[in-house]
C-alpha cells in the first residue's frame, strides 16, 4: 500500500483528497504546514507528496526545492495542487522539480489517475543485477556476493536485502519492512527486523557498512 502525504492548509481541500485516496486504497497522512511535513520525513518517506502551493509557512516551491536536495527525499513524486492558473506558474513549478502539476478546482477521477500514474512511474527499475558498494545481487540466480565470495542467506534475508538495495538511500522504518518483507503491519514484531539485520549484516562482513541504521527510525543502504 502506497503512502500518500497531503501538504494542504485548505481543510476541506484536504479532507477531500484524503477521502478519494483512501478511498483507492492509499494510505494517507495529511499536514497543514511545511514545518509538520518536515518533522513526519524523519519518521517515514511518502511515496507521493501532493503538496499546495500556498501555505502559512513556506510555499510549496521552496518545499520542492528543498526535498530535490535532500537524498533521502530526492526522488519522491511531487504533484503540486494550487488555485494559481497562469503558465508561469505552471511552469515554475515543473522546472523547480515537480513531477506533475494540478489546478483547482480538479475532479477525484482525476486526482486518482495522476496519482496512479506516477506511482507507475516511481517503481524501481526491475533490474536482474542490484549493486551497491561491494555486494552484488543476481536477482535472476538468486545469489548474492559479498566482495568476491558468495553469501548464503535465508529467504527472509534475501528479502530484505533486495528491499533495501532497491530503495538505496531511502530510509525504511521497521514498520515498513515487516509489511514489506513478513506481510504484516503487527507492531509487536519489529524487532525481527533487527535480529534479520544483525545476521545479515554478520553474513556480509565487512561489505555490509552500507547498511546504516538510522536511531528510532529504522535502515538505509546508501
Amino acid at each position: 500500500m502506497a503512502k500518500i502525504a497531503i501538504v494542504e492548509d485548505d481543510h476541506d481541500i484536504a479532507e477531500i483528497e484524503t477521502f478519494a485516496l483512501k478511498n483507492s486504497n492509499y494510505e494517507v497522512e495529511s499536514y497543514e504546514n511545511a514545518a509538520d511535513f518536515y518533522a513526519s520525513l524523519k519518521k517515514e518517506v511518502p511515496d507521493l507528496v501532493l503538496l499546495d502551493v500556498m501555505l502559512p509557512d513556506e510555499d510549496g516551491y521552496t518545499i520542492t526545492k528543498k526535498l530535490r536536495e535532500r537524498p533521502q527525499t530526492a526522488k519522491i513524486p511531487i504533484i503540486m495542487v494550487t488555485a494559481k492558473s497562469s503558465e508561469i506558474d505552471m511552469l515554475r513549478g515543473l522546472d523547480g522539480g515537480a513531477d506533475d502539476y494540478m489546478k483547482k478546482p480538479f475532479s477525484v477521477m482525476e486526482l486518482i489517475s495522476r496519482v496512479r500514474a506516477l506511482l507507475r512511474r516511481a517503481e524501481p527499475e526491475s533490474a536482474d543485477i542490484l549493486k551497491i558498494g561491494g555486494i552484488t545481487m543476481d536477482r535472476k540466480r538468486h545469489t548474492v556476493m559479498a566482495g568476491d565470495r558468495q553469501v548464503e542467506l535465508t529467504l527472509k534475508e534475501y528479502e530484505l536485502l533486495k528491499l533495501l538495495m532497491l530503495n538505496e538511500g531511502t530510509v525504511l522504518t521497521r514498520d515498513v519492512i515487516m509489511q514489506k518483507v513478513w506481510d504484516t503491519d503487527f507492531e509487536g514484531e519489529t524487532r525481527t527486523v533487527d535480529v534479520h539485520i544483525k545476521t545479515l549484516r554478520q553474513k556480509l562482513g565487512p561489505m555490509s557498512e552500507c547498511i546504516r541504521t538510522v536511531r528510532s527510525v529504522g535502515y538505509v543502504m546508501e
